[in-house]
């Protein structure tokens, strides 16, 4: 179906609308496709069964049949983001069984964590995996335990970690609750995929012997969910959210308002709810998350060490609140809700004080409800606001998100004005090197402002991984999994040095993906590779990476994922008879 505006809709024709995110080229029928290998499990099967008689494909990929327990693969060869240090052990490794225990020595925090990884294995393996306060290591145990930085190697930080398995228990030793629990996912990905499944599997579970030591490149490894084009349920994000957990993400930037709707309660304020979320690209329902739901989404994430960032795109991306309220607008009057995909055609009215009564509103509310450091108020495609104007509502606006406590986090166009230099700018441009348009973020790094690399021709996912995927955008061109994987975050743009690099984020737009099956074919396998640049040391090439991605597939299919398999990768599992995630 393509995707267009709804017309009347936008009161400039098409040809006069700048824009970066364009219209997505029309998505082709999926029942008239077949794509390479991929297609979506039954929704929210986790079912490790057999299936039918596995073939192999010339490049290496094995094609149904039973998934895979991915015995004899060594952790090397396993783990995504890589550790900074993987080092074999000699002799024999640790084997869970029904007295196995969960001991915990540390604070509340980090008794949290032993409670969650125990919950988590103890639906597949059957076991009780009881969870105790211990100040030594027993034996036959997952041990858990805080430490002093002096215990630990120097690089370790907040969120680092020492993994030790040997034949009598397994250690996680970290400084932080954050550290423990990046440990535990480390521990899910040397189980037998098996272990992700919500129904008891058959055993053995078991361990190879080694000795892993790993700490993040960056602290920002974040992802960008949309949930104004299509909207996302409560359910839908907090399983987002798992699925960035398992690969070490810490940032959930939840795109909260556009053009086509507005989808947080924001009291004082009611139509931004009761007119401006009913809508949503492809004139379906929308939607919108009261405090109350937005607050259930905050704990989810903080308990899992997953810290949210809100947006509210501005001065551009507005037109949801335009239309809920005409004094807002500069004329008075309020234009029509808007359904299409187009950017660029709307704006705040940068002279009215009421736009900033406005916006204080918001952001004091969103202060309140959201207690990471951070409020994202876009700032990107203000392409109906003039220069001057643009920069003289960045300025105020700066101002405002930090007499309500926060840090600014905006688009890295926000550099054209001048910044405190407390915040961040997320720079998405496909620019490379010291092209046009990459002195937004050499602009922000002069400025000290801290850079979360985005660039869309390597980590925006909703991009094509071909010309048949039937969905997505091309505009910042045919991303496969290799493209998404080969850059670095420091070296994208010429003239950035690490210390200038606060991290990553995989973005994602929702213009053409329904709902999350669509979010998740989209998301894997690229996601993955995202986070491990901002995770693993850049050391790592394309080729050595592959191999260890190649074997996260059967803990996909285990998960219910929805995932493409890519013919970059010689895949250990992947479905038979491969239809699209969804018709369009």
């Amino acid at each position: 179906m393509l995707l267009s505006p709804c017309p009347g809709s936008d009161p400039r024709p098409a040809s006069a609308r700048p824009r970066r995110r364009t219209a997505a080229v029309a998505a082709v029928a999926a029942a008239a496709l077949t794509l390479p290998a991929a297609g979506p499990a039954v929704a929210g099967a986790r079912s490790a069964g057999t299936r039918a008689p596995a073939a192999t494909a010339a490049g290496g990929t094995r094609f149904g049949g039973a998934i895979p327990r991915l015995q004899g693969v060594s952790p090397a060869h396993r783990l995504v983001p890589a550790p900074a240090s993987v080092k074999d052990v000699s002799g024999a490794g640790f084997r869970f069984g029904r007295r196995t225990l969960v001991a915990v020595d540390g604070g509340a925090h980090a008794v949290q964590v032993a409670r969650g990884i125990a919950h988590e294995l103890r639906t597949s393996t059957g076991f009780s995996l009881r969870v105790v306060k211990r100040s030594h290591a027993p034996r036959n145990a997952l041990v858990l335990r805080i430490r002093p930085a002096s215990k630990l190697p120097a690089a370790t930080a907040a969120e680092g970690y020492r993994l030790v398995v040997s034949p009598t228990r397994v250690v996680i030793d970290a400084r932080a609750a954050a550290g423990l629990f990046h440990g535990t996912q480390t521990l899910r990905q040397l189980l037998p995929p098996q272990v992700e499944s919500h129904r008891r599997q058959p055993g053995p579970w078991k361990l190879a012997a080694v000795r892993i030591t790993d700490h993040p490149r960056f602290r920002y490894r974040g992802a960008m969910l949309d949930v104004v084009r299509h909207f996302m349920t409560v359910a839908e994000v907090k399983r987002y959210i798992d699925h960035m957990t398992l690969y070490k993400l810490n940032r959930l930037h939840l795109h909260l308002s556009d053009d086509q709707g507005w989808r947080i309660q924001i009291k004082g304020w009611p139509r931004l709810t009761s007119y401006g979320a009913t809508t949503e690209v492809g004139n379906g329902p929308g939607g919108y998350y009261t405090q109350a739901q937005y607050s259930s989404i905050v704990r989810y994430a903080a308990k899992r060490f997953v810290t949210v960032i809100p947006e509210i795109d501005s001065p551009a991306h507005t037109n949801a609140a335009l239309a809920s309220y005409p004094k807002l607008n500069c004329n008075g009057q309020a234009p029509p809700l808007y359904t299409g995909i187009e950017v660029g055609f709307s704006s705040l009215c940068i002279s009215k004080p009421i736009t900033y009564r406005f916006l204080d509103d918001v952001v004091r509310q969103l202060a309140r409800l959201t207690p990471g450091p951070y409020l994202d108020l876009g700032g990107d495609e203000a392409h109906s606001t003039s220069h001057a104007d643009y920069v003289r509502f960045v300025q105020r606006l700066e101002p405002i998100v930090r007499r309500h406590g926060k840090r600014l986090l905006g688009w890295a166009e926000t550099s054209a004005a001048h910044l405190s230099g407390t915040g961040l700018a997320e720079y998405w441009n496909p620019a490379t090197g010291s092209a046009a348009g990459t002195e937004t973020a050499t602009n922000a790094a002069k400025q000290g402002v801290g850079l979360v690399m985005a660039p869309a021709s390597k980590a925006y996912l909703d991009m094509k991984y071909t010309e048949l995927t039937p969905m997505g955008q091309s505009w910042a061109g045919i991303v496969e999994v290799s493209d998404s994987y080969d850059w670095d975050p420091v070296t994208f743009v010429s003239g950035i040095k690490e210390s200038d690099v606060n991290g990553v984020e995989a973005p994602v737009w929702t213009e053409t993906l329904k709902d999350l099956r669509d979010v998740e074919y989209m998301a894997f396998p690229r996601l993955p590779g995202v986070a491990e640049k901002g995770w693993s040391p850049a050391r790592h090439s394309w080729s050595e990476y592959r191999s260890r991605l190649a074997t996260q597939s059967p803990r996909w299919e285990v998960m219910g994922v929805n995932y493409y398999c890519s013919p970059q990768v010689d895949w250990r599992y992947c479905r038979t008879n491969p239809t699209a995630p969804a018709a369009k």
